[in-house]
């Protein structure tokens, strides 16, 4: 189907621009949200005649949210969720779980429609996340996913959590090995042993 795009749209076009895309997509999307106008002779006359002002309100738009990304843009949202000792989550993150930890740090204008999440989080870690506050601008935010707060600084810093647990876990682990003990026998700490020495 041609269309005659009403606003730019990232890997098709421009406004004003006429393009050919799949029916279905043009259909179940971009026609319903108003992002264009199927391209007809009727609908090309009534574009021509409002171009200016939809540029104007897109001009608009686009500064608005320029406004906005300056907030929004390397802003870190820490989000606390419980995992397994691997740091894999039980659930997964959502667009829904960033736009509602965006909207209580104070940033209302994100909507779900905004953030592009490529697939769901589902383990710990520091992850940037693509918000669209416009068609043209586009920011960086980082989800920081950890299982405290404490935790999450760490993450902040730098830090792999998970690997800094599991080095502290192969080093706390030394085996009590007494040379003269029968196979089988379990190690016992010297000083116990002279204690009851002593009581004997």
């Amino acid at each position: 189907m041609e269309i005659i795009l009403l606003e730019r749209i990232e890997k098709l076009g421009a406004i004003g621009d006429i393009v050919t895309v799949k029916d279905g997509y043009a259909r179940n999307y971009l026609l319903p949200n108003k992002k264009a106008l199927r391209s007809n002779n009727a609908n090309k006359a009534i574009f021509e005649a409002n171009r200016a002002k939809i540029e104007a309100d897109n001009a608009a738009r686009r500064a608005d949210a320029e406004k906005e990304a300056e907030g929004v843009n390397g802003h870190q949202i820490v989000l606390i969720r419980q995992s397994s000792n691997a740091g894999h989550l039980y659930g997964s993150v959502a667009v829904r779980d960033i736009v509602e930890a965006l909207h209580a740090d104070g940033h209302s204008i994100v909507s779900k429609a905004m953030v592009v999440l490529e697939r769901p989080i589902k383990t710990l870690g520091v992850f940037d996340v693509k918000v669209a506050l416009h068609p043209e601008v586009a920011v960086t935010i980082q989800v920081n996913v950890a299982r405290s707060p404490e935790e999450a600084d760490l993450q902040k810093e730098g830090v792999d959590v998970m690997a800094q647990m599991f080095e502290k876990d192969e080093a706390g682990f030394t085996e009590d090995y007494d040379p003269n003990a029968e196979p089988g026998e379990i190690a016992v700490e010297e000083s116990v042993e002279e204690e009851a020495g002593e009581q004997a």
